[in-house]
């Protein structure tokens, strides 16, 4: 009897036992199954994907706003473009036999709503010479060459005309290698107006050599551009995404692909500002011209310095041969401001008047000396 009271007992206990571990077991079934579903199905998880995929939309939707804001942008710049002519009668076609002489097609930019139009030397002519102007609407004009640099190959030009639209201007000091540029300008013909290339900069303080008619010239502190550059778009802008100009295309390689140049902006500001400001421009002459270090490697490899431009040629009578200064003198600074290339020299200037006095620090052998200067008048 007692046995079996034992027995009973213990298979009670026994019973009890596994219900309490079978509930346990279920329980954290339960448990590991809902946490398993959390894992799978977190908040975290599925806000993450969303967001990749939201960043993704939005970067495709910035792409196509930047892209309409630039097409907007070079819509309205390419209305300040104009073409020029040194013939009134341009002909019907590129392609058209003709007995004139060349018709030397080629680009500017309108840089004052009175009507004064920024191009290239060599297509305008030098000053006082006549050339055609023809608006993006279509009007033709005839213009006076007020001002030219054929060192610097650039001129300004005189219209007619109230009301135009400008271009604004940029700073190509701050342009930076690799940073994207337009180029607008004329190639081959009037057909082609307004043609619109793309590309970077590719380099900057260029110097070539340039070789025509049998004569030797350089032309330094260029910005150098793989945007195409065609003979008709001399004269052009070279515009940074903003709609500013910061170069005016003035040449290319011709034997590669991809390597044109352009002028600097900044060289010419003050002389653009005069002449909307006053519709005068008195040039102020210093009377040298001078070489940086990158252009004297190829006229002589021996001359080696570090800083500052060489002194190539002085002017006879010029405000520099009266103050003492010589051929090999290498100019170090202007009134402070240090000086690298010709152009830097030439922006200097443009922001002064004849009578003005400038102080040149100088290097002349190992002595370096202050020289002072009062400026001539260019006519």
């Amino acid at each position: 009897m007692k046995r079996r009271k034992y027995q009973k007992k213990n298979y009670l206990k026994r019973t009890i036992i596994g219900f309490i571990l079978a509930l346990i077991i279920w329980i954290l079934g339960i448990y590991l199954y809902i946490t398993y579903q959390n894992i799978e199905i977190s908040d975290a998880n599925y806000e993450t994907e969303k967001l990749k995929s939201t960043e993704s939309v939005q970067t495709v939707e910035n792409v196509k706003e930047n892209s309409t804001k630039i097409a907007d942008i070079i819509e309205q710049t390419t209305e300040s473009v104009v073409g020029i002519s040194k013939l009134k009668n341009v002909g019907g076609s590129i392609f058209s036999s003709s007995d004139e002489e060349e018709l030397g097609l080629g680009t500017g930019i309108i840089v004052s709503k009175n009507g004064y139009i920024l191009s290239n030397a060599h297509v305008t002519g030098e000053k006082y010479s006549r050339c055609y102007i023809t608006l993006e609407n279509g009007k033709n004009y005839s213009g006076t060459v007020v001002w030219s640099d054929s060192q610097l190959d650039l001129s300004i030009t005189k219209i007619e005309a109230n009301d135009l639209k400008e271009i604004p201007l940029g700073d190509s000091e701050k342009i930076r290698v690799g940073e994207t540029v337009y180029a607008i300008g004329n190639p081959i013909g009037f057909e082609f107006r307004r043609t619109v290339t793309s590309g970077i900069i590719s380099a900057k303080n260029r110097s070539i050599k340039i070789e025509e008619n049998g004569k030797e010239s350089y032309m330094s502190d260029l910005l150098q551009t793989d945007a195409t550059i065609n003979p008709g778009n001399s004269g052009g802008p070279l515009i940074n995404p903003d709609g500013e100009v910061i170069g005016i295309n003035t040449v290319k390689i011709s034997t590669a692909e991809g390597i044109g140049f352009a002028i600097p902006i900044n060289v010419v500001k003050n002389v653009i500002e005069s002449y909307k400001q006053t519709g005068k421009f008195e040039q102020a002459t210093l009377g040298v011209f001078a070489y940086d270090k990158e252009v004297l490697k190829y006229l002589d490899s021996r001359l080696n310095f570090e800083e500052g431009i060489y002194i190539a040629q002085i002017n006879k009578e010029s405000p520099a041969e009266k103050a003492g200064l010589k051929v090999a003198d290498i100019i170090l600074s202007i009134d402070g401001k240090t000086l690298n290339t010709m152009n830097d020299l030439r922006e200097y200037i443009y922001s002064k008047k004849p009578e003005d006095t400038v102080t040149l620090k100088i290097q002349r052998g190992k002595i370096e000396k202050e020289i002072k200067v009062t400026l001539g008048k260019r006519d």
